[in-house]
């Protein structure tokens, strides 16, 4: 098995749309990417802890790879937004490529270039691609939240 952290703005509908993919084991929700150690969703939200809310997928790579799992990233969210997606607005919503690994970071850099040659967004791509770093599990009550209330996705 391996892992792969992505944010792209809220954590939920981003985590539902990991989870219906063949070959991804597990995921969960949490915090990434700042500098308060064991921060929680309250002290995310301050939008001063530095973290992003983030997805941790841990998936099969002999059934589906890692550039699959950049397609979901890149479809799940507006990568051209800084430190917001819709009318959720701080660098806790930031998009953010957290790699494992130099290959992740290759295929994550090849991808956003990519993307972005493609002509698809009209503004530039502002997506991080940083080393991962430590994990914080988000609250239970936040973990697989869309898929415990019967939804499927997010709509405001």
């Amino acid at each position: 098995m391996e892992t792969a952290t992505f944010g792209a703005g809220c954590f939920w509908g981003v985590e539902e749309s990991f989870r219906q993919v063949p070959g991804v084991v597990d995921t969960a929700v949490g915090y990434l990417g700042g500098h308060t150690q064991n921060p929680s969703y309250q002290d995310v939200c301050t939008d001063e802890t530095g973290h992003a809310e983030v997805v941790q997928v841990t998936y099969d790579p002999a059934r589906v790879g890692y550039e699959q799992l950049l397609d979901v990233f890149w479809s799940a969210h507006d990568p051209t937004t800084p430190n917001q997606q819709g009318p959720d607005v701080g660098s806790q919503y930031r998009s953010a490529i957290f790699f494992h690994s130099p290959e992740q970071e290759r295929l994550a850099r090849a991808s956003k270039e990519k993307l972005q040659a493609s002509g698809k967004f009209r503004r530039p791509i502002v997506t991080e691609i940083t080393p991962a770093s430590t994990f914080y599990r988000a609250e239970d009550y936040h973990q697989q939240y869309l898929a415990k209330r019967g939804l499927s996705h997010c709509h405001i």
